[in-house]
């Protein structure tokens, strides 16, 4: 059935109602990930699922994939929608249809426990011969590349799943990711630790900071549009709060989050 088309038994207030929607998660910790019993967690998966049951629809088949693939996965029509906080580019606004932003974070590194090349910025890995890790389709790679930092001293990984051994084992000297994975990923383990203090990275002299949204294939607008109304309404709520508040987001970050429009941050 296409999406926006009534289902059989439903009622013109929930045309959703008894459909099934596909949602990819990119087994990113603490946007989009599955746990060992498959189920779906993460801010991303836990607000779709509360917006999603406002329109109607609680039947989700969840795909984990790698980041990498959540864009052509979602042109091929693999999957109806991502919910994996995937920042808001105007290059990716060229290939994707993108809700309003859900969540805003900032940068962080994971370094080695006691961080001993004392490690605090981005700009490191221009300075000294250190090599840096990132996940394959992040921003962080836009923002190295901004920096200048060589890509000889860059190392790429399939997934954040593989960022505590790589750095334990001196694989690479830290792992670039948003505060909040590096956050997660540092309570996991003894053996690394968020880098701290932080310095945030400039580009263009302004500090780095993203806004992660839910993205659609480029001609399901009705059904995005439909989302964002249920979704601006949600994160008026206490229940929004509690869920960003659960994955490590700030009184900050959830202020932001209501800074910046989905036209404002696609360039149009």
């Amino acid at each position: 059935m296409p999406w926006g088309a009534q289902a059989q038994g439903s009622t013109p207030e929930s045309p959703y109602a008894g459909q099934t929607i596909g949602i990819a998660v990119a087994n990113e910790i603490p946007y989009g990930y599955t746990n060992l019993k498959g189920e779906a967690q993460g801010v991303g998966p836990d607000v779709a699922q509360a917006v999603l049951a406002t329109m109607g629809i609680k039947d989700i088949k969840w795909t984990s994939t790698a980041f990498s693939s959540l864009i052509p996965g979602l042109q091929a029509r693999h999957f109806d929608m991502v919910a994996a906080e995937m920042a808001i580019l105007p290059a990716r606004c060229d290939q994707v249809l993108f809700s309003e932003p859900n969540s805003s974070y900032g940068e962080g590194l994971l370094v080695a426990q006691g961080n001993p090349q004392k490690i605090h910025s981005y700009q490191h890995f221009v300075d000294h011969d250190s090599k840096v890790a990132i996940m394959a389709g992040a921003d962080q790679l836009d923002i190295l590349n901004a920096l200048g930092v060589p890509q000889e001293r860059i190392v790429t990984l399939a997934n954040n799943a593989d960022a505590i051994s790589t750095v334990s084992t001196g694989r690479a000297d830290a792992y670039a990711a948003t505060s909040a994975t590096v956050a997660q990923l540092a309570e996991l383990g003894k053996r690394t630790q968020a880098a701290q203090p932080f310095e945030d990275p400039m580009v263009n002299d302004q500090a780095v900071r993203s806004w992660g949204a839910f993205a659609f294939h480029p001609e399901a607008q009705t059904l995005a549009q439909d989302f964002n109304k249920a979704l601006l309404a949600f994160k008026q709520t206490q229940a929004w709060r509690d869920i960003l508040a659960t994955y490590g987001f700030t009184e900050q970050d959830m202020q932001q989050a209501s800074q910046r429009t989905q036209a404002q941050l696609c360039g149009k």
